[in-house]
């Protein structure tokens, strides 16, 4: 395993078996998943789908679920044996671009975000799944999808009422994420 460097750890909610990435969606795309208990159209299986381990970098990028398009958070939990394939074939979107565009999977590092949406001084992977993978993320992968939106809402009037402590119980658990060697390495910004 991985000794990943503090600045570029994977931090997710994650069990011996799985782990829970976000993402934001319109209800017409979310509710049929929900329902399904996995992606199904009008879900694109033709572009990529950019999953990510963190909760709070999905809040700043959804805007507490307040965005055109993103108005329904979703816990998507996938296989690690998923989430490790996905990253083997990850290319750091910091590599050169010849690399990036032949990538099954695209790596990015984006500084993590405090409850108010500062950026921290450490940095949460977002991972896009390529059109070569997408039905397999989505008819193999995925185990199980919950709609998270009521939480996220409840978080978001807490911080906005001055409860950060409390909204922070409410916050889901997120642990480093052991990542097998070589791979951790490999998907340093820079190192593709």
């Amino acid at each position: 395993m991985s000794a990943q460097p503090a600045l570029y750890q994977v931090r997710a909610d994650h069990d011996a078996r799985t782990i829970v990435v976000y993402q934001a969606y319109s209800p017409a795309v979310a509710d049929p998943a929900v329902r399904a208990q996995r992606f199904v159209p009008p879900f694109s299986f033709n572009r990529m789908t950019w999953i990510k381990p963190s909760f709070r970098w999905l809040m700043h990028r959804s805007n507490w679920a307040r965005k055109a398009g993103q108005e329904r958070v979703l816990a998507v939990r996938i296989t690690r044996e998923g989430w490790e394939e996905a990253l083997s074939q990850a290319v750091p979107t910091s590599s050169d671009p010849a690399s990036v565009a032949r990538a099954a999977v695209h790596v990015q590092w984006d500084p993590e975000r405090s409850l108010r949406g500062a950026a921290l001084n450490h940095y949460s992977i977002q991972v896009g799944v390529g059109r070569g993978l997408i039905r397999t993320f989505a008819e193999e992968w995925v185990v199980g999808i919950t709609d998270v939106t009521p939480q996220v809402r409840r978080v978001a009037e807490l911080v906005q009422g001055g409860q950060s402590a409390k909204a922070q119980r409410l916050l889901p658990p997120e642990r480093v994420y052991p990542l097998p060697e070589p791979t951790g390495r490999r998907l340093l910004p820079g190192a593709g």
